[in-house]
């Protein structure tokens, strides 16, 4: 099984830049399963419907989210009701609309993908990550080997601890939030694969895709300030390509996607 992932869609440039890659990245690397980060997708807070389905025709199977996820009001209109959508699963499980994992069936092999978040420097105080995925991990197992972790969180310890913390026990755990696509990538010994941060998918010429002005503005002043998304801008694709064995649920090869003016994308 191969999974394709692209990170933090933001805004129109993101946008744009998943429709005009996301199917080229398909027909080269033939992935199994799609899966696309869109909490940042309509004008760099939260998704709406619309968004929602133009990624998913674009290609994507399973869009994930983070700790925008409620910044878009219109995402309660439809959120229980869009079956490619999930949500992190630490939020209150009582009182939080949509889900926060899926399954996705590939011929007669199944994937899950859980969404979660991490607590450090996040400004939520959401359920412990931890003691709450290893319980769904364990139920799914008996399902399906084959386990993804969008990993929506902060800090990089974090996220290293959690996938030391699931190895063996899922097939990648990748993160995503800070924007900024690390090169950590690997395969930890007993078949996980890791990335600390996957990147983003927006305005290459932007500050985390916010506009620079504004930004530099908050550091100078120390006042609050408005941040926009940056739409004059090139766009940059970040994601990356995991193969795992459907079998046994082992990664064996991970490896990452970045396309920017500096690292143009060639066809074939």
């Amino acid at each position: 099984m191969r999974i394709l992932f692209v990170g933090d869609v933001m805004g129109n440039v993101g946008q744009t830049a998943v429709t005009t890659y996301l199917p080229k990245l398909k027909r080269r690397y033939k992935p199994q399963v799609t899966i696309v980060n869109g909490e940042n997708a309509t004008r760099g807070r939260g998704i709406n419907q619309e968004v929602y389905k133009d990624i998913l025709t674009a290609g994507a199977d399973v869009i994930t989210m983070g700790n925008h996820t409620w910044d878009n009001n219109e995402i309660f209109d439809f959120i229980n009701g869009a079956k490619k959508l999930i949500r992190p699963l630490n939020f209150p499980p009582a009182t939080t609309p949509g889900v926060g994992y899926t399954i996705v069936k590939v011929n007669t092999v199944k994937l899950a993908v859980i969404n979660l978040q991490g607590n450090v420097f996040m400004g939520q105080n959401l359920a412990d990550p931890f003691t709450t995925v290893q319980p769904l991990v364990e139920q799914l197992r008996e399902e399906t080997p084959n386990i993804f972790i969008d990993f929506h969180a902060e800090t990089t310890s974090e996220k290293e601890a959690m996938a030391w913390y699931l190895d063996g026990q899922v097939s990648a755990v990748v993160g995503t939030h800070t924007h900024v696509q690390t090169s950590d990538e690997r395969v930890l010994p007993n078949g996980t694969a890791f990335l600390s941060d996957v990147g983003f998918t927006g305005p290459y010429n932007g500050i985390l895709g916010m506009t620079r002005e504004n930004v530099i503005q908050r550091f100078l002043e120390q006042m609050p300030t408005r941040f926009n998304v940056q739409e004059d801008s090139p766009a940059v694709l970040s994601g990356c390509v995991i193969d795992v064995d459907g079998q046994s649920g082992r990664t064996k090869k991970i490896a990452r996607i970045l396309i920017n003016p500096d690292h143009p994308y060639f066809d074939d």
